[in-house]
């Protein structure tokens, strides 16, 4: 199988990117730097490389010197610009910022004496905004919520339009505003592994509206990981997800991960915390792909909670692209290959097996992973289903009565 496909002791427990809190930073005392301790017996390369650097200074200097009269430096300046990261689309870093930060905000909700921070993305000139539920899930039943725009002071008031807690994606509004630029979305369903990536975000509430960047790449794709909150009271498993190595922390949560061109790609969610065996995660992060977000945007703008995604096939799937076709040696391009199945489940009832691609559902063509789970969002649990499957070179039709998630 390709090294995209999550091991077999999926699901991961990860952590969702918890909402920051204020930060105050420390006072100037606090970063004076500590008396080093003498240097040890048993630390000879320590040693070794003070004594070179100290002569390689000391001959520097006179070399420097020899001939001259006078005491006076001469310091050399320049005034040429700073040149940002290039990107493989040939934008620097600096660019894509300057670009995509005006449609990024951060969100500030306060509800029963708490105080939680996170990111949102415009996607209306009216001020619709992304984001997680989990940065808003304090405002849900009371509470005060408020963003302020990359580059303001203001902090604006917002509402709650709708939320998914299942697939931990919210919608807001910013009330009396007009003319915001908004994010473009990518296609997220053409990711690979390596692809470059950019993360913005409201990290760690240090300042609202000024976003922290960070750079990475796709690690790897199709991820399932159970993400838990902090006191570990609730916990949800999110399915296909990003896996990327770019930075992100407390307060990234609903901010974008862009891919080279600017487009948003996904919604950074969830960064892995401690193992079993109480190592520590380094770098790994996930965000919810933009093709989910884009099926839920229509749903969530009818407003309320979702609370219809009870219907499952019972199967873990990833999405199909020509490189993941050649590694596992499909027969087709695209769809939705199934890893796992569900043992006494809706899919294992119907015959449909680990290695099937799922290439339509009712008669509607399946290109994608997001796809099926959009699907199901949309049936109940008892509800028949015409799944249409490639299993090698075969096309077959089986028919499955889904089950309760």
């Amino acid at each position: 199988m390709s090294d995209q496909i999550p091991t077999s002791d999926i699901p991961q427990p990860v952590t969702p990117i918890e909402p920051a809190t204020p930060v105050t930073p420390p006072a100037f005392d606090d970063w004076i730097a500590p008396t080093p301790a003498p240097a040890r017996k048993g630390s000879p390369l320590i040693v070794s490389a003070l004594v070179a650097a100290i002569i390689g200074a000391a001959a520097g200097y006179v070399a420097g010197h020899q001939g001259r009269t006078s005491n006076s430096v001469s310091i050399q300046t320049s005034n040429a610009g700073h040149s940002g990261a290039l990107l493989p689309s040939g934008a620097t870093i600096p660019q894509l910022v300057t670009k995509v930060s005006p449609s990024v905000v951060s969100i500030d909700v306060k509800a029963g004496g708490s105080e939680d921070q996170g990111t949102g993305m415009i996607i209306s000139a009216d001020g619709l905004v992304l984001t997680n539920n989990h940065v808003i899930s304090a405002a849900i039943t009371g509470g005060e919520i408020t963003v302020t725009r990359t580059g303001g002071l203001k902090p604006l008031a917002a509402t709650l339009i709708g939320t998914d807690p299942a697939n931990d994606i919210a919608l807001i509004k910013i009330g009396n505003v007009s003319g915001l630029p908004s994010v473009t979305f990518g296609n997220s369903t053409t990711l690979v592994v390596g692809d470059a990536v950019v993360a913005i975000g409201n990290a760690l509430g240090l300042a609202a509206g000024t976003p922290t960047v960070t750079q990475g790449i796709v690690s790897a794709l199709g991820r399932t990981v159970t993400a838990s909150d902090s006191s570990a009271t609730s916990s949800e498993t999110l399915s296909n997800m990003i896996q990327t190595d770019a930075a992100i922390n407390p307060g990234n949560s609903g901010g974008p991960l862009l891919d080279a061109l600017g487009h948003v790609i996904g919604m950074n969610t969830a960064v892995a915390g401690s193992l079993p065996d109480g190592s520590s995660a380094q770098n790994i992060g996930f965000a919810i792909p933009a093709s989910r977000l884009e099926i839920e945007i229509p749903l969530l703008m009818k407003g309320g909670i979702i609370t219809s995604h009870k219907a499952r096939l019972g199967v873990e799937i990833m999405t199909v692209d020509p490189s993941v076709a050649q590694s596992d040696n499909l027969s087709v391009t695209s769809g939705a290959l199934v890893l796992q199945v569900v043992t006494g489940g809706s899919a294992d009832k119907a015959g449909i097996h680990s290695g099937d691609v799922i290439v339509a559902m009712n008669g509607r063509s399946i290109t994608n992973a997001d796809q099926v789970t959009a699907f199901m969002q949309s049936h109940r649990p008892g509800n028949k289903v015409r799944v249409g499957l490639v299993r090698g070179s075969q096309h077959l039709t089986v028919t499955a009565t889904l089950g309760i998630g």
